[in-house]
């Protein structure tokens, strides 16, 4: 595949997106989108990604942002399409059935903090900064930042980081749970490797499953939630990785799961 806007390896398992725009400070424009999309569809359809990293090309930018001087001139036809499609390629990042860990080396503002916001966690450099800028702009965030972050920090928190055009540190995004970890950049990578190397010494299926069961409860109530748990977890012991994994671990050695 070639890509004009990003960096793409799958290397022993695990995917890494890199968008590589670093003399626009990895700004989101719409050829990176569709680069974005590609990888995220490829990743989709691959048994051999078990685990996905997305990061900023350079120590400074995540992403800081849309491309404002695409978008300048939209009428609001043009405006909501361009909402509706970026906001869409973010929810396939979500939705990916293999967990995704943000890697935020820098400036996460606007479109940047979205695509961080739609992976299964995030870990931060101490240069770090997250923001949603768009009230500034006369506008409002359009890749999902209005919700996502009001379901990650709260309701209050959300607003008012929108709503004053606030922009946090790394040390505050960790204090109100944006992010689980903050480490100096240059360890920044190594530590998502570590804990996706980690992540993959489970039983592959039984992650996946454990991922749609945390989304999925996500968007229901509790009872429906505990109903669907349930009921994968049922679905879990028709899988091989379930029995080797359990005669493993009577066996007192390490599992060799197979992701069937």
């Amino acid at each position: 595949m070639e890509f004009e806007n990003i960096l793409f390896t799958v290397e022993e398992g695990i995917a890494t997106i890199t968008i590589n725009r670093p003399k626009q400070a990895n700004a989101l424009n719409a050829a990176t989108v569709r680069d974005i999309e590609k990888a995220v569809d490829y990743i989709a359809g691959s048994k051999d990604v078990q685990v996905v990293i997305i990061t900023g090309a350079g120590d400074k930018f995540f992403v800081a942002g849309a491309d404002i001087k695409e978008m300048a001139d939209y009428n609001p036809k043009q405006a909501g399409d361009w909402g509706t499609y970026g906001a869409g390629v973010i929810t396939k990042i979500e939705r990916l059935p293999q967990p995704v860990i943000c890697a935020v080396n820098g400036y996460a503002l606007g479109g940047g903090c979205e695509i961080s916001m739609a992976c299964d966690f995030r870990y931060a450099s101490d240069n770090a900064v997250f923001g949603q800028p768009e009230v500034g702009l006369g506008i409002i965030p359009g890749f999902g930042g209005t919700q996502r972050l009001a379901r990650l920090v709260g309701p209050g928190m959300a607003k008012e980081i929108i709503l004053s055009n606030q922009n946090i540190d790394s040390a505050e995004a960790l204090r109100i749970g944006l992010v689980n970890k903050v480490v100096p950049q240059a360890e920044l990578m190594p530590a998502a490797i570590k804990t996706a190397k980690r992540i993959m010494n489970q039983g592959p299926v039984a992650v996946q499953i454990a991922k749609k069961a945390i989304n999925n409860g996500l968007q229901c109530d509790i009872i429906t939630g505990i109903q669907f748990e349930s009921n994968v977890f049922g679905l879990c012991f028709a899988t091989e990785d379930q029995k080797e994994g359990m005669k493993a671990f009577m066996e007192k050695r390490k599992a060799a799961f197979k992701g069937e």
